[in-house]
C-alpha cells in the first residue's frame, strides 16, 4: 500500500474511532454502547496496523475487542437495571468542563510535539522483536508472563464464583 493509501486509511479509522467513542459516551442504551465499544477497539487496532505496530494491533483485538468487551457485555446483561439505560446525574457539567480542558491539553500536546513519520521509522514488523524480548531463554520474561496468565485465570474464576446466584 502506498503512503497516500496508508494516510487515508489512518484518517478513516481515526474518524471511526472518535465517532464510536463519542457514541459510547452519548448513547443512553448501555448494551448498545458496550457493543459500539467493540467497534472503537477494532478501529484502534486498525490504526495500529497503519502505524506498523502489528503486535499492538493483535493485542488490541485479542484483549480489548475480544476479552474486555465480552466481559463488559456480560456484566451489562447480568445487571438488573440495564433496560432503563443510563441516568443523568448532577455532575454532567463539571465532567463536561474537565473533558473540554483535557481536550485542549491533548490538542496542544499533539500540535506542539515533533512526531516522527512512518518513513523515519523502521518498517519492520514488531512482533518478532517483542517475542524475542519476552521469550528469550537467557533474559526473557516467560515466567512473569505465565504467572500473570495464571493470576488472570484465578481472578476470572473468583469473579464467576462471586457472581453466581445462590
Amino acid at each position: 500500500m502506498t503512503g497516500v493509501g496508508i494516510a487515508i486509511g489512518f484518517w478513516v479509522l481515526a474518524v471511526v474511532a472518535v465517532a464510536s467513542a463519542l457514541a459510547v459516551v452519548l448513547w443512553r442504551n448501555i448494551l448498545r454502547a458496550a457493543l459500539i465499544l467493540v467497534l472503537c477497539f477494532v478501529s484502534i487496532a486498525g490504526i495500529y496496523i497503519t502505524l506498523n505496530a502489528d503486535f499492538l494491533a493483535a493485542v488490541q483485538v485479542l484483549i480489548y475487542a475480544g476479552a474486555i468487551a465480552i466481559v463488559i457485555v456480560f456484566a451489562v446483561m447480568l445487571t438488573r437495571d440495564a433496560p432503563r439505560g443510563n441516568q443523568l446525574n448532577r455532575f454532567w457539567f463539571p465532567a463536561l468542563v474537565i473533558s473540554a480542558l483535557m481536550l485542549i491539553v491533548i490538542i496542544y500536546t499533539s500540535l506542539s510535539t515533533d512526531w516522527k513519520t512512518v518513513a523515519e521509522l523502521a518498517s519492520e514488523p514488531t512482533t518478532s522483536a517483542i517475542a524475542t524480548a519476552l521469550f528469550d531463554k537467557e533474559k526473557g520474561f516467560i515466567l512473569p508472563f505465565e504467572i500473570a496468565s495464571v493470576l488472570l485465570l484465578a481472578a476470572t474464576i473468583g469473579a464467576i464464583a462471586l457472581a453466581r446466584e445462590k
